[in-house]
């Protein structure tokens, strides 16, 4: 069995899904993908199902009743894969924005250097950003900045959604205590791991944004991780950590 699990939430990614699910599985490492699919209703689950037959023992499905935000699916995916062997676990995005050749960089960021948690980073190395408009690159790089300075966290991509865990890093924080469902979300994990002194990697990425479908960002995510933040923060000076002993 693999040890290595990949988690995509999707959402309306029919246009997507398949293209990226055999670009994985091209790779010349043995992923397993988990897709954690909304109840899509352009297909996107039916597509992913009728792949199974291809990928019998890589390939599995996921499917929620409704849309739930992407922190919730996430969630989920982790704990499908802590009741199973699995040592790296990864987030993903649907939409061809992280380049699947980049996974075996990230994996290599915690099997060969040791980290517990490796980001594919936008903004270590500048602002590798493809396509995106000028103030939604502002709107990004200003944000990661402000975690920084309000969390103390030494990581430049502070919003990353390409990741890869360690699995003791998934077993020490409390996911029934995450609060966060949007952008946000990814902050809350990475301030858990910093908080619990795991050892954190960033990974220069090329960052391109997606070409088919829609994206799913609003106005109402991008306010949960500005206000969240402080919320975050000021739990944690009183200990508030939701750590499980592990």
């Amino acid at each position: 069995m693999s040890k290595a699990l990949v988690v995509i939430p999707t959402y309306n990614e029919i246009e997507n899904i398949e293209r990226l699910l055999r670009n994985v599985f091209s790779l010349r490492m043995d992923f397993h993908i988990l897709v954690v699919d909304d109840n899509s209703p352009d297909g996107t689950g039916e597509a992913v199902e009728s792949l199974f037959s291809e990928y019998p023992e890589q390939l599995f499905l996921l499917k929620r009743k409704e849309k739930a935000g992407l922190g919730t699916a996430y969630i989920a995916g982790f704990k499908w894969a802590l009741k199973r062997d699995y040592e790296y676990v990864f987030e993903m995005d649907a939409d061809f924005s992280h380049n699947p050749n980049d996974l075996i960089r990230l994996y290599n960021a915690c099997r060969k250097n040791g980290a517990d948690l490796s980001i594919g980073s936008r903004y270590v190395q500048g602002v590798n950003v493809v396509n995106w408009p000028m103030d939604r690159v502002l709107l990004s790089w200003s944000a990661s900045k402000y975690v920084r300075l309000v969390t103390g966290m030494k990581i430049y991509d502070t919003t990353a959604g390409f990741v890869c865990y360690r699995r003791r890093v998934l077993e020490k924080i409390n996911l029934d205590k995450i609060q966060f469902v949007g952008y946000a979300f990814q902050i809350e994990m990475k301030f858990k791991a910093y908080l619990a002194k795991f050892k954190i990697e960033e990974v220069p990425v090329i960052f391109t944004d997606r070409t088919r479908g829609e994206s799913k960002m609003d106005r109402g995510i991008i306010s949960e991780a500005i206000f969240g933040v402080v919320k975050m923060k000021f739990k944690s000076l009183f200990g508030n950590t939701d750590f499980n002993e592990i």
